[in-house]
């Protein structure tokens, strides 16, 4: 049976095809619906773990069990990961190991566009690079059999394109494999890395890596596709979808794996065209390996080492460079639209976060930030962010300028999910070298921006079982913070006073802005939309610098300033009430004063008109 399936859905179920018992990830875009797809699936556990390298942790140790297992993680995910993914090349494990990097090019959702492919070279692991969904169902079990037979974790590197795109999947049967032990392996040598033991694996790994090497000579998933042999193209993942298209004429070396490459099976390719060209994303890995066997190739000196590929652009530096370009690309037809407004992004209307960064934004004080939908805390006109550098940061960065000596006192602003990922080191160093940063936990009781996934603060589990809740507050107390307080995200007032409170203590101190996302379904059911009262609305716009996407500029001025009027657009609105509560002259009611006026003009309207009379 076939089905459309995309990347991430094929890799789940080539996962389960191959008898995986349990998979680990942290979300991030691009990968994480393969845990979650993965989890629908029976007879195999899935968490989300608190970050990538515990995922990574938890799968390595599922593997030495004697368990298929598999981890998860979007290309940043994997610096998180990078002890326990070296580690892990070393030991090996008694059951197959895969862990899926799902790159970024084009950063569409990240704050870099790294080559993960870099890691399986520096890390010694092999490295698989599918280039539609088939593949990445057929390359996942492909990885479990190759991590068994090499005693390797294996690297499915993916790219946006290929993990959000759909093609064709063939369905197979799951295979269920039998664990490799009753009991957890006592193997010291092989399982304990100290250095007298690490210095012995080291020669393994080396000598797996040409194993593996060898075996990919004459493995299918690298081919040669003979055509016309003026020029030959060495290509891999969703780049060969483009060679294929543009070129199509061209000869083609198609790699499945790119680390370690076939050196043989290059130099019989290259023998066979006249001018021999490399075409990959991002870095040039494989440029780099035909150029170490010797060979004179063209890459990076035609195709851009910045950005994703697309035809268009293939086709049109392919055409300058030179190569035997398709001409007659499929037309898509003109549509005759109209001008657009344009939609930068912006924090959400109903978001429990505005609340905070409009008062940071007021104060004017420096804010170190972090990775999550408070990002957007940066854009007008809150522009209330200073910093953004990767998960867990935000805190270390104000550490170090309070530690530094800055003249201002420093705020950090941090996720909930992220707080529980790699926040809560960070946290515990300015208690422990007692700088005075004023960190804002901003608990929305999910993780948000990937998809609302659940965390260790939910009270769910990934498979929907009951969890413990860990309350933020008493934790970061015993981190050794003696100043923290819990305020409701939408208490505009109330943060105001929490926040001069904590800056009162020349001390660590902890701000935890709690209130849930207000996409939630349970929370979306709650929505009241507000409006202006427009005889009491002044035009004075401080309604406006909210950033709330639900309030509009009125086509009404004001008589006094002259200035456009604020207007609520209700299908946005939530009923949040930030702005109810920063507007000075009580031109917007509150939920209860909507709710009230609601039901006296339902009352109105159903007594006898001559009673209304």
């Amino acid at each position: 049976m076939r089905r459309i399936l995309s990347g991430n859905e094929a890799i789940a179920r080539g996962a389960w095809e191959a008898g995986v018992h349990l998979g680990a990830a942290y979300p991030g875009t691009p990968s994480t619906e393969i845990l979650e797809e993965l989890s629908r699936f029976p007879k195999v556990y899935c968490e989300w773990s608190t970050n990538e390298k515990v995922a990574l942790d938890v799968a390595a140790g599922a593997a030495y069990a004697g368990y298929r297992a598999l981890a998860t993680m979007k290309h940043v995910g994997l610096n998180v990961a990078a002890d326990s993914f070296f580690y892990a090349s070393f030991t090996g494990a008694e059951a197959g190991l895969v862990v899926v990097s799902a790159d970024d090019p084009a950063m569409h959702s990240s704050q870099n566009e790294q080559d993960n492919r870099r890691f399986a070279q520096f890390a010694r692991v092999p490295c698989l690079d599918p280039s539609d969904s088939q593949e990445c169902k057929d390359f996942t079990i492909l990885g479990f059999e190759l991590s068994e037979r090499f005693d390797s974790p294996i690297l499915l590197r993916t790219t946006t394109r290929i993990n959000h795109s759909a093609t064709p999947v063939e369905l197979g049967e799951r295979a269920e494999v039998a664990p490799k032990h009753v009991k957890f392996p006592r193997n010291p040598e092989k399982y304990v890395m100290v250095p007298g033991h690490a210095r012995k694996r080291h020669p393994i790994v080396e000598q797996r890596t040409l194993d593996v090497a060898a075996w990919a000579e004459t493995a299918s998933i690298n081919r040669i596709e003979w055509r016309d042999r003026k020029v030959g193209i060495i290509t891999a993942g969703v780049a060969y979808q483009y060679a294929r298209e543009v070129f199509p004429t061209a000869s083609v070396l198609k790699l499945g794996m790119v680390f370690p490459t076939p050196a043989q099976l290059i130099r019989t390719f290259a023998d066979g065209v006249e001018r021999l060209v490399v075409m990959e994303e991002l870095d040039p890995v494989l440029e780099e390996q035909v150029r170490l066997l010797g060979l004179a190739c063209e890459g990076k000196s035609i195709f851009p080492i910045c950005g994703e590929l697309d035809p268009t652009l293939v086709r049109r530096v392919g055409a300058a460079a030179g190569l035997p370009v398709d001409h007659a690309p499929v037309e898509i037809p003109a549509i005759d639209k109209p001008e657009l407004p344009a939609r930068p992004p912006v924090l959400c209307a109903g978001c429990p976060h505005r609340a905070v960064f409009q008062l940071l934004s007021k104060k004017r004080v420096p804010v170190a930030g972090d990775i999550g939908c408070y990002s957007l805390g940066l854009l007008p006109p809150l522009a209330a962010i200073h910093t953004t550098g990767c998960m867990g940061a935000g805190i270390g960065v104000a550490h170090g300028a309070a530690r530094a000596g800055i003249g201002e006192r420093m705020v950090a602003v941090i996720g909930d999910s992220t707080f529980y990922h790699s926040g809560m080191a960070a946290l515990a160093n300015v208690a422990y070298n007692r700088s005075n940063v004023l960190t804002i936990i901003l608990d929305n009781r999910t993780t948000a921006m990937t998809g609302h996934q659940p965390n260790p603060g939910t009270g769910v589990t990934l498979e929907q079982q009951p969890s413990d809740v860990i309350d933020i507050e008493p934790l970061v107390r015993s981190l050794g913070i003696k100043h923290a307080m819990t305020v409701d995200g939408y208490d505009v007032e109330g943060i105001e006073k929490a926040y001069i409170e904590l800056m009162s203590h020349n001390e660590p101190a902890v701000l935890i802005a709690r209130r849930p996302c207000v996409l939630l379904p349970e929370i979306r059911k709650q929505w009241v939309p507000l409006y202006v009262i427009a005889d009491k609305c002044t035009g004075c716009g401080i309604c406006f610098r909210i950033g709330c996407p639900a309030i509009l500029k009125s086509t009404e001025m004001a008589s006094g300033t002259q200035k456009p009027k604020a207007l609520i657009d209700p299908s946005l609105c939530t009923g949040c009430e930030v702005c109810s509560q920063v507007c000075p002259f009580d031109a917007i009611p509150n939920r209860d004063q909507v709710r009230l006026a609601e039901e006296e003009s339902h009352q109105s309207c159903s007594e006898p008109a001559s009673e209304r009379s």
